[in-house]
């Protein structure tokens, strides 16, 4: 009993030291859970990922398993820290490292790709270059872009001219779309589109957003598809940008919503019913987008969210919704140009949309975005 009392002690010493105090794999802080045969200190989410690798990890508790004296020793030779130094010694600036709040696949296959696979130990140059190759291709199931149906489409990847391609048949010599490195972005929206694996590729058609649904059943497929864009686009990015350093363009690979939800807007003259809209906000572009659902191919509208500075502001709107809506947790969207007056359903999420809101405002603008406002402005 004392040597297990010792051990247990010893195991919660380790947990406590620099290194081992966030997880291994996702970054969150306090790990409770440990892979006896990797060395490494985990979460409770990530421990559970690990349990589908038996052949490669095996699982204990801190708090609640005995450890034997061998495993004890061996986790205090290895830790987080000499263990990402071998599973994390060559992971490419493009590769995507998900935290906690990200989707099950992206964590799922950073652990198999560190601990299964092993592509980041620098013992071969395969997958890597795979992510790079001058033509990358994937057979994903796509949404239709009138109705609910997904249907099987060839996607290829090229690094020789900065294009996403898809194609509708195998023997198609034309693509349907062909999409610049330049106006495009993949995130992963599995709730959203009602698969684990469901990916939203988003890029500017015209002077419209144009978003493309797809996934894989395989969770490799698709996160390797996933990092082959973001390698794609920061090779895009560097020649586009030769005198900045990869560590300011890895930021622009991916571009994440800053909110998305349902909110009711009304017309321009604030005298038209109201109507159940869904909104997209992003911080990179300072675009609010709207659909009447999110499954749209194509937004309805957008507006552009300057500074404060350029009579730009976000308030919250008092008053009932008296024109056909049912919501009345009101925001009033000011800008140079037009009032706009949004109803959320709770207090809660007014709450969370004025702050979005008011984060971009109080951004300051680059030279890109008084490009984007005026060709905007000079499109109404």
């Amino acid at each position: 009993m004392a040597c297990v009392e010792r051990n247990n002690k010893i195991m919660f010493d380790l947990v406590r030291q620099p290194g081992n105090t966030f997880c291994a794999d996702c970054g969150v802080p306090d790990p409770d859970w440990a892979s006896y045969t990797l060395g490494i200190f985990v979460c409770l989410n990530c421990s559970g990922i690990h349990r589908n690798l038996p052949a490669v990890s095996r699982m204990k508790s801190i708090r609640l398993d005995h450890w034997d004296d061998s495993l004890v020793e061996f986790m205090q030779e290895r830790g987080n820290t000499v263990a990402k130094a071998i599973f994390e010694k060559c992971v490419p600036a493009f590769f995507y490292q998900p935290l906690q709040k990200d989707c099950m696949v992206l964590k799922d296959q950073w652990i198999r790709a560190k601990y299964e696979r092993r592509e980041f130990t620098g013992e071969n140059e395969f997958f890597k270059q795979a992510y790079c190759s001058e033509l990358f291709e994937s057979t994903l199931w796509k949404k239709g872009k009138d109705n609910k149906q997904f249907l099987k489409r060839i996607f290829q990847l090229s690094r020789k001219d900065f294009t996403l391609r898809y194609f509708i048949k195998e023997d198609s010599k034309l693509p349907k779309v062909v999409i610049s490195m330049k106006d495009l972005n993949a995130v992963f929206q599995p709730e959203k589109i009602g698969h684990n694996h469901g990916l939203q590729i988003s890029y500017v058609h015209g002077e419209r957003t144009r978003n493309l649904f797809v996934y894989h059943e395989k969770g490799q497929v698709i996160v390797s598809l996933f990092n082959a864009i973001r390698a794609t686009r920061l090779a895009y990015l560097q020649r586009k940008h030769p005198t900045l350093r990869d560590n300011d363009l890895i930021p622009q690979l991916t571009r994440y919503c800053l909110k998305e939800g349902y909110m009711e807007k009304t017309g321009p003259t604030h005298r038209e019913p109201f109507k159940k809209r869904w909104f997209t906000l992003c911080s990179m572009n300072r675009k609010l987008l709207y659909s009447k659902n999110p499954l749209d191919a194509t937004e309805l509208g957008a507006v552009f969210i300057g500074t404060e500075s350029h009579s730009y502001s976000a308030s919250e709107s008092s008053g009932r919704s008296s024109r056909g809506g049912r919501w009345n947790c009101g925001i009033m969207l000011q800008t140079p140009d037009r009032q706009y007056v949004f109803m959320c359903e709770q207090h809660q999420e007014q709450k969370d949309w004025l702050e979005a809101f008011r984060k971009i405002i109080s951004q300051p603008m680059t030279p890109e975005d008084y490009a984007n406002e005026a060709n905007m402005r000079r499109g109404k």
